[in-house]
């Protein structure tokens, strides 16, 4: 049986893997924010979506955002020192 070499990978393929990766990461962050979001803003499931759940979900995702921009920054930030 060969042994696997990383530095074999087609880099077309690395990237395809990559950017795949990214994709999934995102869609787990939008299904996470979602799920966070809706527990807080509704209480039961309504025929239509009023202003003012309309605003909490607005607020929910920006500060569920605010919040892993802040973190994904901090952390680069240590990472360079």
């Amino acid at each position: 049986m060969a042994n696997f070499n990383p530095g074999d990978v087609d880099p077309e393929l690395q990237r395809f893997v990559q950017i795949e990766t990214q994709k999934a990461r995102f869609q787990a962050n939008v299904h996470q924010f979602t799920d966070l979001c809706w527990d807080k803003c509704i209480d039961k499931v309504p025929n239509r979506m009023d202003g003012k759940t309309e605003q909490c979900f607005v607020n929910c995702v920006e500060r569920f955002m605010d919040t892993s921009n802040f973190i994904v920054n901090k952390l680069s930030t240590m990472g360079r020192n």
